[in-house]
C-alpha cells in the first residue's frame, strides 16, 4: 500500500536522502525554506523513481510557519502516515561563556519546537493513516557533548525525551522514534566543520569512515517498517559513541 510522508528540511542531506528512499509509490510532501532549487530537483528524483512530490515552503523557526505548513500539506491529503522530523541546524557555534539569549531561542526554535509542533499539528491526519508513525531527528551531540555547539546538542537532547514521552503518550495508535547520526558529510557539516575537524572524528570513529545520509535514511526506513519499535533513538555513528 501508498504511503503518504512529510518529509521538513528536505532539499538537502539526510531530509533529501529520505524522501528518495521512499520515493517509490509513495506521494511525498518535500518541505524546504530557502533552499528551492535544491528542493525541486529532489521533487524531480522522487517522480522519476516512481514516486510523487508535493513541494511545500515554510520557515520552520516560527509558530506561523509550522501552522503554515500544516495547512499546505492538509489542503492537499487528509491523511499522513509518515512524518519525519528532520529539518533542523546549529545556525552559528557559540561557547556556553559567550552564547546570547537569542541564540538559545533560535536553536531551540529550529530543533526542537518544530519538532513539537509539527508532530501536534499532525496527529489529527496521522490518526487516519495506516500504521502510522513519527521520525525524529536527533544527533550524536547529544551524546557526548559538543564544544561550540552545546545549546544544539541541548536542543536535540530535547528531541530525544520528547520522542520517548510522545511515544507512551500517542501509543497503541501512533509509534514515535528518532534517529541520532554521527557525522554525515551534508551541507551542515560543509557549513560548520572545518577539514580538519571532520578528519579528526573520522581518526576517532572506530570503523574509520563517516556515515552517509543515504544509510540514515535506510535507519529510518527499517523503524517505518518495524511494527513492533517505538520510543527508541538508533545511534548511526560507526561507533564514535557507544552505550
Amino acid at each position: 500500500m501508498s504511503k503518504t510522508l512529510l518529509v521538513t528540511g528536505a532539499s538537502t542531506g539526510i531530509g533529501a536522502s529520505t524522501a528518495i528512499e521512499f520515493a517509490q509509490g509513495n506521494l511525498i510532501f518535500v518541505h524546504y525554506n530557502s533552499s528551492e532549487n535544491s528542493a525541486r530537483e529532489v521533487s524531480e528524483k522522487v517522480r522519476s523513481l516512481g514516486g510523487d512530490a508535493v513541494l511545500v515552503r515554510a520557515d520552520l523557526m516560527t509558530e506561523d510557519g509550522c501552522w503554515e505548513l500544516f495547512r499546505k500539506v492538509s489542503e492537499k491529503t487528509e491523511e499522513l502516515d509518515v512524518l519525519v522530523n528532520n529539518a533542523g541546524g546549529l545556525i552559528r557555534r557559540e561557547t556556553v561563556d559567550r552564547v546570547e539569549w537569542k541564540s538559545m531561542i533560535e536553536i531551540f526554535s529550529l530543533n526542537t519546537f518544530s519538532t513539537m509542533m509539527m508532530t501536534r499539528l499532525c496527529l489529527p491526519l496521522l490518526r487516519k493513516g495506516e500504521d502510522p508513525n513519527i521520525i525524529n531527528i536527533s544527533s550524536i551531540a547529544m551524546r557526548h557533548g559538543a564544544p561550540s555547539a552545546t545549546i544544539y546538542g541541548a536542543s536535540k537532547g530535547a528531541v530525544d525525551s520528547f520522542t520517548r514521552g510522545s511515544a507512551k503518550e500517542l501509543a497503541p495508535d501512533i509509534r514515535v522514534n528518532a534517529v541520532a547520526p554521527g557525522i554525515i558529510p551534508t551541507p551542515f557539516h560543509e557549513k560548520y566543520s572545518t577539514p580538519e575537524r571532520l578528519e579528526m572524528f573520522r581518526e576517532n570513529t572506530p570503523v574509520k569512515h563517516h556515515g552517509t545520509s543515504e544509510g540514515v535514511a535506510r535507519a529510518i526506513r527499517l523503524l517505518v517498517e518495524s511494527d513492533y519499535i517505538t520510543g527508541e533513538t538508533i545511534d548511526i555513528n560507526g561507533g564514535l559513541f557507544m552505550r
